[in-house]
This record gives C-alpha cells, sequence and structure tokens, in this order.
C-alpha cells in the first residue's frame, strides 16, 4: 500500500494520543486497528511495511495507514513518534495522499500541532480533535510529484501570499519574487492549474472579500474598498460591477447574496 484516501471535510473523532515508546525490549512490532486510521509523526530511524510496500521511516516522516491494515514496524533502538488513533467520516471530497511521506520543514509544525492535542487530550477531546484536524489538512497539502492531482506548491505559495497581502499593492513580479521563482514562470503555472491569470485571481479574491464586508458588515463602502486593496472609489465601483455584477451600494442592498458570488463559486468563476 503506497496511498490513502482520506476525506477531511468533516472534523475526525480522535479516540487517543499520545507519545510512543518502542525498539526498547523488541525490534519488531505487528499490529493493526480494526476501526480506526493511524496517525504517527517520527523521531527515528527505521522501516514500515504494509503487504508489500516497503517504506523508509526517517525523523520527520508522517504515516496515516486506513483500518483494518495490518503494519510491520522494524527499529533500530529506541523509537519515538506522537500517535494519534481516529475516526474519519467519508464523503465530500476525496483526498489521495501517500501513505509515508516527508513532512521536511513541516515537521516542526506538525509536531506543534500534536503535542498539543496530546496535552489536550485528557481534558478537552474537542480541542485534541481542532489540533489533530489541522495537521491532517496540513499533510493532505504537503507537496509531492506523485500524479495524484496536488496543487502546484509554487501556485499554493502564490495563493497563500495574495491572501496574506489583499489590502496591499501587488504585482505578478512581487508575488513570483515571494514564492521563489520567476514571473514567467509563475505566469505559466498559475494559469494552467487554476484557469485564471495571477492578476484576474487578485481581483476576483479582492471582489469577493468586498463581497463578503458589504453584506455582512457595517463599514463603509470607502474602508472596504481600501480593506481589500483597492483605495480609489471609482475604481472600485468599476470592479464591483465587472466583478459582482452590481455596484457597491446595490451588493450591500440586496437581502440575498447575488448569484455567482457564494464560497463554491469562489472555485468555478471563470478568469475574467
Amino acid at each position: 500500500m503506497k496511498h490513502a484516501t482520506l476525506w477531511l471535510d468533516e472534523p475526525p473523532t480522535v479516540v487517543n494520543a499520545g507519545i510512543g515508546i518502542h525498539g526498547v525490549s523488541t525490534t519488531h512490532d505487528v499490529f493493526r486497528l480494526p476501526d480506526l486510521w493511524q496517525l504517527h509523526l517520527y523521531n527515528y530511524e527505521g522501516t514500515l511495511s504494509l503487504g508489500q510496500a516497503v517504506h523508509p521511516i526517517r525523523p520527520g516522516h508522517v504515516s496515516l495507514v486506513p483500518p483494518n491494515t495490518e503494519v510491520h514496524f522494524h527499529y533500530r533502538g529506541r523509537s519515538e513518534h506522537f500517535y494519534v488513533h481516529l475516526r474519519l467520516y467519508d464523503g465530500g471530497t476525496a483526498r489521495v495522499v501517500p501513505v509515508m511521506q516527508d513532512a521536511a520543514a513541516e515537521s516542526t509544525r506538525l509536531a506543534e500541532l500534536l503535542r498539543h492535542a496530546v496535552t489536550a487530550m485528557p481534558t478537552s477531546p474537542s480541542r485534541a480533535t481542532a489540533e489533530v484536524w489541522a495537521a491532517l489538512w496540513r499533510i493532505a497539502e504537503l507537496p509531492r510529484d506523485d500524479g495524484a492531482g496536488r496543487r502546484h506548491p509554487f501556485v499554493a505559495a502564490a495563493q497563500a501570499y495574495v491572501e496574506e497581502h489583499l489590502a496591499d499593492p501587488l504585482s505578478v513580479p512581487d508575488i513570483a519574487r515571494a514564492v521563489g521563482i520567476s514571473h514567467t514562470h509563475l505566469t505559466r503555472v498559475f494559469r494552467a492549474e487554476t484557469g485564471f491569470t495571477v492578476v484576474s485571481y487578485i481581483r476576483h479574491r479582492r471582489l469577493q472579500r468586498a463581497r463578503h464586508l458589504l453584506l455582512s458588515s457595517t463599514l463603509s463602502i470607502t474602508a472596504i474598498a481600501a480593506a481589500v486593496g483597492i483605495a480609489d472609489l471609482q475604481a472600485f465601483n468599476k470592479a464591483c460591477r465587472r466583478e459582482l455584477g452590481a455596484s457597491p451600494r446595490d451588493v450591500r442592498g440586496a437581502e440575498k447574496p447575488l448569484p455567482g458570488g457564494g464560497a463554491a463559486d469562489d472555485q468555478r468563476c471563470s478568469p475574467r
């Protein structure tokens, strides 16, 4: 087994979480959890075998093993890892992830989340669930090149940068520089993966945020325009009409969201 299918639209049920210590009295463990997923974040070197698949274990590697799967762990001395035993709900968007991944720089953040989950579990299972759910999303988003339909890591980084800087001046060269690739390369991979040009994506996200603030807050239209990086009111009015189909005042006066402006439509909207 090399891949597992996850559904993360609903929070998991965390049954147990802790720090496992192995390899002290034996160099080989075999077990399975009939009804539970196994999540491990490793701090040792060894080997994990599932059927015919053999996965090297290194510090910073993370594994997700589906229920009722027999696993063989081979240790090289005292071996420590975070573990979580959990249930995942079927349904929603399926995400295919490798059973074993190198979390690399993300391993520090994963360790922090799982440490919080372990310490919260005895007194606040809901807090533990929140920490584990966040960790699962990060694991599902680890960059890789395996043809499993993952977002290009540079595109994901560019989108994150845009979300963090919507109120600031944004240019394609600045975004490319922030994520560490050339302007030309970012333009090409962004359009290929999202269907948007970088510029149209920025405009779309700014106007979706503006729409939310117009409908859900009492901020002035001037303040909303500034909050989404379009300080010029004439330009903001023009952008609203183009992206949302109405002036800011008319959007605010609508009793319900305008067609094409909901969260689901953020994923389907064609570039303009």
